[in-house]
């Protein structure tokens, strides 16, 4: 698993703990939900396309999210985004670093 799979592995886990607690008040852990939905993050992280060269979510031409989950992801990171500069600063700063990054082209299908 490269670097750059691992920091985002730790960021959602990040994120999505903060937005557990914030909006469903858990005191340790995750809810079901948050938990099923950090489950399918981790699973289709590890199957990203681009692997150690990947873009950010938002910015990725695979969309590779159902759209129920995809739905769901967006809360999160506009819940705990703004908030994970005061939790974690690094990881921020990497996911900033990361957004400004240009994005891996798609190989052309041959006709």
């Amino acid at each position: 698993m490269s670097r750059r799979i691992r920091q985002e592995r730790k960021a959602i886990e990040k994120m999505i703990g903060m937005y557990c607690r914030g909006q469903h008040q858990t005191k340790t852990g995750l809810c079901p939900a948050c938990q099923s939905l950090l489950a399918y993050a981790q699973q289709r992280l590890e199957k990203c396309f681009f692997g150690g060269a990947k873009p950010v979510c938002a910015k990725c031409p695979i969309h590779c999210y159902a759209p129920q989950q995809r739905q769901e992801i967006a809360a999160v990171m506009r819940y705990a985004g703004p908030r994970l500069f005061f939790r974690d600063p690094w990881a921020a700063l990497l996911h900033l670093l990361h957004t400004c990054q240009r994005v891996p082209q798609l190989a052309k299908k041959r006709k």
